[in-house]
């Protein structure tokens, strides 16, 4: 393998399933933290989508590539359909779903940690064997522990996040450790 095809590789994050392969179009490095720019392909999303969250400091952005994504964004769902794009300010809580494939072009900025938070979050599911939607005590564990880590990137609001930093401090007692 060259190392164009290795750094290639390293920008994949492949999921095995839920929630599907993404890729690393701009990585933080490459825009000196301005922004990270992410291509999703996604087969389809639970029913409720990842838990209601915020990004205190941060936009996100939703660029529909094909397919429909749907945004639930200030108490409402919306469709998002190929060639639309919806940004999420900061401090909104928002989530996303679909019912059919999508490819979206995701966008954080700034970048902040976004990048360290996606890249740990793979590795729990991928190599930790953690299930998405969380399915047993030591998913929700290892999921409240990294999104308590990253509280200036994500932040819960539903389930909220006080709840996420009780469950991170149970997790420390027990003796659980998130990838580096």
């Amino acid at each position: 393998m060259t190392a164009v095809d290795r750094g290639k590789q390293d920008r994949v994050l492949d999921w095995g399933g839920f929630p599907g392969r993404w890729e690393i179009t701009r990585s933080t490095a490459d825009t000196d933290g301005e922004l990270l720019e992410m291509r999703f392909e996604i087969e389809t999303i639970p029913e409720e989508g990842p838990f209601v969250h915020t990004h205190p400091h941060a936009e996100e952005r939703y660029e529909v590539v094909s397919g429909v994504l749907e945004v639930y964004m200030d108490g409402e769902w919306m469709e998002v359909t190929a060639g639309e794009e919806h940004t999420v300010p900061p401090g909104t809580a928002h989530t996303f779903r679909n019912t059919t494939p999508v490819e979206i072009i995701n966008v954080h900025e700034p970048a902040l940690q976004h990048e360290a938070f996606f890249r740990r979050f793979h590795e729990l599911v991928t190599e930790r064997g953690v299930s998405l939607p969380p399915e047993g005590f030591n998913d929700i564990l290892l999921l409240a522990m990294l999104t308590t880590e990253h509280e200036e990137d994500i932040y819960a609001v539903s389930p909220p996040h006080w709840a996420f930093k009780v469950l991170t401090v149970l997790g420390r007692v027990l003796g659980y450790r998130l990838p580096d």
